[in-house]
């Protein structure tokens, strides 16, 4: 339940809404047929929608091979997160991640619908889930950075939800998905099994801005106040 000691609070940081984060994957998913490097961006919009659905890091998105989507595991498929942060420098800790919240449906149409645009071998060993355009010596595709990733999120923001521009990040997004896991009636241990977290105070940071035990003592104390009002008067 602790955090370990020495660590420092995070920065407080408040995702947007959903009709928020719904008007930009809205935006960015109109565009599409009518970008001149149709696969890019679909990569780009589909790694955030990742990041939006199911918290995924923004490199452990770059690390994931087509061979980690498990769809034989659990009731929408897992994804193999071989590349997760370890806690205080531990190493990558790996974690199965369940496609729920419509990120199976997204993973579907990329693997059939776009992977296949970047005319890589989808049979090696290897082959990366969101691959970059430029080519190994082989010819095969390289693993996109985090660079493009991050690039293709904020240029859809600045298009699409300019409200949120160089606000909205793919942590952000992660938080984001925290708080509607969490709003939705998922529990702190489920959430913080999602994300990937060694400690369920770092989780309950990520959805303390959703949390409303402030509030619902406050109204508690106010009906309790009115009671021992109306025996008074009574």
């Amino acid at each position: 339940m602790n955090r370990p000691r020495g660590s420092k609070d995070a920065q407080l940081r408040i995702p947007p809404t959903a009709p928020e984060v719904g008007q930009l994957f809205t935006g960015w998913g109109g565009e599409l047929a009518t970008r001149r490097k149709f696969a890019p961006t679909a990569r780009n919009y589909t790694a955030a929608k990742l990041m939006s659905q199911v918290g995924l890091r923004v490199s452990e998105a770059c690390g994931l091979d087509l061979d980690d989507v498990k769809w034989h595991l659990g009731r929408f498929g897992k994804l193999h997160v071989r590349l997760g942060k370890g806690a205080r420098g531990s190493g990558p800790r790996e974690r199965m991640v369940p496609l729920i919240n419509g990120a199976d449906r997204t993973l579907r149409w990329f693997i059939e619908d776009v992977c296949g645009q970047f005319d890589d071998d989808h049979t090696r060993p290897g082959t990366p889930l969101f691959p970059s355009e430029r080519k190994n010596t082989d010819g095969s595709s390289r693993r996109v950075g985090d660079d493009a990733l991050r690039n293709g999120l904020a240029a859809a923001v600045t298009a699409h939800l300019p409200g949120c521009a160089e606000k909205l990040t793919p942590h952000v997004l992660r938080h984001f998905c925290a708080s509607e896991l969490y709003t939705g009636g998922l529990d702190l241990v489920a959430i913080q099994e999602v994300l990937g977290h060694s400690w369920i105070a770092t989780t309950m940071r990520y959805v303390h801005v959703q949390q409303t035990r402030v509030e619902d003592a406050w109204l508690a104390g106010q009906q309790r106040a009115a009671k021992r009002l109306e025996g008074l008067m009574g």
